[in-house]
């Protein structure tokens, strides 16, 4: 072999000696993230809500069905078991959930997430005074919660909808709606006499045990509404008595914001 042809063998095998040792080397392996999600479900009396059927009571001796629910939470903060408060949804802090449209059932709420021992966790049902600003949402389904700007503006918190049968058996709708509340002169309920407002989101710490999360590990968790709470704990609420709408009556959404403190629980997969 002549010192040309040696040359020219050598300048051909060059790449593949530095392919093949490339492919020797240790590649780094990607650091798998820790994850939260949470999954949605929606009971009455611990069996899942069915809805478009009128088969429930509640404590005031309503019979009611339920057609949706949409609501927000956002806020999350876990607490770790030595003092630290952990917000994961840094980006994704407000979520929505409706019963209609199933892809809403589960919330990712973060990576990266400290390992540990976890005491438990809180959110803000509905949406803070500070976020909850009008024309925020430009697209369905969340724009369809705008609240009315005569009334505070933002959005709902919750619009639970159904029917209920009254004292005389006749079948009517409710619109079980939460949002920021007015105060009227005299107690009118007319929107040229509105004094004042007030905002009614409200903390929830959901029931369920401590939890620990694992580096490098998706941890599953499912938050529970157990609806029939909205009506009954630890105040009765009578449809009779409120009628079917409420976005006007801040007495009857106080209720609701009281009940709905204990409405939620918290189930780990």
């Amino acid at each position: 072999m002549s010192i040309k042809q040696f040359v020219f063998l050598i300048f051909c095998l060059l790449p593949l000696l530095m392919f093949l040792s490339g492919c020797n080397e240790d590649e780094p392996v990607p650091a798998k993230e820790t994850l939260l999600k949470i999954r949605f479900n929606h009971k009455v009396n611990g069996n899942n809500l069915i809805t478009d059927s009128m088969i429930y009571t509640n404590a005031a001796g309503n019979p009611y069905e339920v057609t949706e629910i949409m609501y927000f939470i956002s806020d999350l903060k876990l607490y770790h078991h030595d003092g630290r408060i952990i917000e994961p949804a840094t980006w994704d802090d407000i979520h929505y959930t409706d019963t209609n449209i199933p892809e809403t059932f589960e919330w990712n709420v973060g990576n990266n997430i400290p390992e540990g021992v976890y005491d438990s966790l809180s959110f803000t049902f509905g949406i803070s005074e500070a976020k909850n600003k009008s024309f925020m949402f430009v697209n369905p389904p969340e724009v369809n919660m705008a609240w009315p700007e005569v009334l505070g503006g933002g959005y709902h918190y919750m619009m639970l909808n159904g029917w209920w049968n009254d004292t005389l058996g006749i079948r009517r709708s409710f619109n079980f709606h939460l949002g920021i509340g007015q105060i009227y002169a005299n107690n009118s309920g007319e929107v040229g006499d509105i004094t004042g407002f007030v905002q009614n989101a409200f903390t929830v710490k959901p029931d369920g045990a401590s939890f620990t999360i694992d580096a490098g590990k998706t941890h599953h968790c499912i938050l529970i509404m157990n609806v029939e709470s909205w009506f009954e704990t630890p105040v009765i609420y009578d449809h009779n008595h409120f009628g079917g709408a409420i976005m006007q009556n801040q007495d009857a959404m106080h209720i609701g914001c009281l009940n709905g403190a204990d409405a939620f629980a918290i189930e780990w997969e």
